[in-house]
């Protein structure tokens, strides 16, 4: 009998088995067979706990919201200590995720999952978003009313931002004599002057 069967808990080690593959070999470059073959079990094993490959890689990406999302409420803190303050950490805490947890950044945003097909995995990343929609929200409402972009727009543009910067600077081929963190944090302070919300010399 192969060792694997001796987990606690097989469905877990088939999780962690797909996040040393997919940190090495990309989202889309393993099979079930591997991943079976990684947590030391009989390839049988997994369909006992997955219904096929991309129901394992939902499971990656469902762990990986949940880590982000807990993440981005911790760096939103409840506003504090200013609107402002809150919504850069939040900017921050993208680009930490992502450093932190590559192999479930990628099974969340690089595997081309259907999320109409995994609601629960929509769900919690939902979750993830409506942090970054209150900061840009509590930032926003710092604006004179005429000239204050929709919430759900200022989260956008930012979001874009940061997956730009991961994507370009951190995890692709790309070089920058800047660190991820400088570019970011600077990319972003130019936006927040455009609208106002910094001073120039800020």
């Amino acid at each position: 009998m192969k060792k694997g069967y001796h987990h606690g808990n097989l469905r877990q080690a088939l999780v962690d088995a797909a996040l040393e593959l997919i940190a090495a070999q990309g989202p889309n470059g393993f099979t079930l067979s591997e991943a079976a073959k990684t947590a030391d079990v009989t390839p049988a094993a997994v369909y006992r706990h997955f219904a096929g490959r991309e129901d394992l890689i939902a499971e990656v990406a469902r762990q990986g919201f949940d880590i982000f999302a807990a993440l981005m409420e911790f760096a939103y803190s409840n506003g504090q200590p200013s609107p402002l303050a809150a919504f850069e950490a939040t900017g921050r805490a993208y680009l930490a995720f992502a450093r932190k947890y590559p192999g479930h950044y990628m099974a969340m945003f690089e595997s081309g999952l259907n999320l109409a097909a995994h609601p629960q995995v929509g769900e919690v990343a939902m979750r993830a978003k409506a942090v970054q929609d209150r900061a840009a929200a509590g930032l926003a409402a710092q604006l004179p009313e005429g000239r204050r972009p929709p919430a759900a727009m200022f989260s956008a543009h930012v979001w874009a931002m940061s997956h730009g910067v991961v994507e370009l600077f951190m995890r692709g081929q790309n070089r920058s004599p800047f660190p991820p963190e400088d570019l970011l944090e600077t990319g972003i302070g130019i936006y927040l002057r455009g609208l106002g919300l910094l001073s120039p010399d800020k």
